[in-house]
């Protein structure tokens, strides 16, 4: 192989995803109504709203939600709802991360692959509040400038000196609407 046929590679600067990280969990909340609760009728995360923000060497999700907790009492003779806010900071670290990013120019992203959601809702042993457990799933990117090397080829150009043959029946042209392609025009 001669030298001017030798590959030739060239460095880009281009933004790609440069790190992604996706995590699950499960978390617990006590709420105490101003009554207390005989039996649990329904509970509900309502109103999720969230930013991710870059943290070092994972991305966190700072977010809200409100807790709606329909519930009996008075021995189930009475009904109401409570309700309580959350807030919380959700840690995602990443599985994969390109160390050759730039860091001035990162961009986060986060996608709640799982909205918070009521998965268990009991009275608690004492009788004075209810314990709420909430599951949700995140998954996030880091955005960012980095290198990238792609191959420079010196004989590209000869693809537009070839000849190409397209063979076709005059099937391929039974089901064409001429009608259709005079109005497009």
């Amino acid at each position: 192989m001669s030298l001017s046929h030798k590959p030739k590679c060239r460095e880009v600067i281009t933004k790609a995803v440069c790190g992604k990280g996706r995590k699950f969990s499960t978390v617990t909340h006590t709420v105490t109504p101003p009554n207390n609760p005989t039996s649990i009728l329904g509970a509900w995360v309502i109103n999720h709203q969230y930013e991710a923000v870059f943290a070092g060497e994972g991305i966190e999700v700072v977010g809200t939600y409100h807790i709606n907790i329909w519930y009996s009492y008075d021995n189930n003779s009475q009904t109401d709802v409570a309700k309580e806010s959350v807030s919380y900071v959700e840690q995602v670290g990443l599985s994969y991360l390109d160390a050759k990013h730039r860091k001035s120019t990162v961009e986060v992203a986060a996608e709640a692959t799982q909205e918070p959601s009521c998965v268990e809702a009991s009275v608690s042993p004492g009788g004075g509040s209810v314990i709420i457990r909430v599951e949700r799933e995140f998954a996030v990117e880091m955005i960012a400038e980095t290198k990238v090397c792609v191959l420079v080829c010196d004989s590209c150009g000869d693809a537009d000196e070839k000849d190409y043959e397209y063979i076709s029946g005059e099937e391929d042209f039974e089901d064409l609407d001429l009608d259709l392609a005079d109005d497009e025009l």
